[in-house]
């Protein structure tokens, strides 16, 4: 089994937007940098444990725990030429584009915040709290999940 880490604005879609979904399960779509979409692609599995992250907020952190229920297929929204994620280079006979679904499991007990993992030693190699890393899907190593979830309180 991986673990990843996933970046949403709450705003666009939060921990509680994924929990009201049928079955709890939601596409994880809209991804457009080809390091996060190699992960989608290639790396995630069903199976994988994930930490879903709100950012661009006022406490950005981990806000709950996750899930994929279904491994790499071809984002459709890139299709859409009237959607916000369309993308003229990418059709359906050659996708660009990949998405996962992801599955709620639970909030945290708290909100995990990114100020309290960058002052974690343990953390320090976490690509989260490295500075310029701004990909909205990162693996975590199991050493590093298993530290947060004992720090979760």
């Amino acid at each position: 089994m991986n673990y990843w880490l996933m970046k949403s604005e709450p705003n666009a879609f939060s921990i509680d937007d994924l929990k009201k979904m049928p079955q709890q399960t939601e596409h994880w779509d809209g991804v457009r940098n080809y390091q996060a979409r190699n992960m989608m692609r290639d790396a995630m599995k069903i199976g994988d444990q994930v930490f879903f992250y709100h950012s661009n907020c006022e406490t950005p952190g981990i806000v709950g725990l996750m899930e994929v229920v279904r491994e790499g297929y071809p984002d459709h929204t890139a299709f859409d030429p009237q959607g916000k994620y369309f993308d003229p280079k990418s059709n359906p006979e050659m996708p660009r584009w990949f998405m996962v679904d992801i599955k709620y499991l639970r909030h945290t007990r708290r909100v995990i915040p990114l100020s309290e993992l960058k002052e974690q030693g343990a953390l320090e190699n976490m690509p989260l709290v490295r500075k310029g890393n701004r990909l909205s899907i990162m693996p975590v190593s199991q050493e590093e999940w298993d530290y947060i979830l004992r720090i979760e309180g």
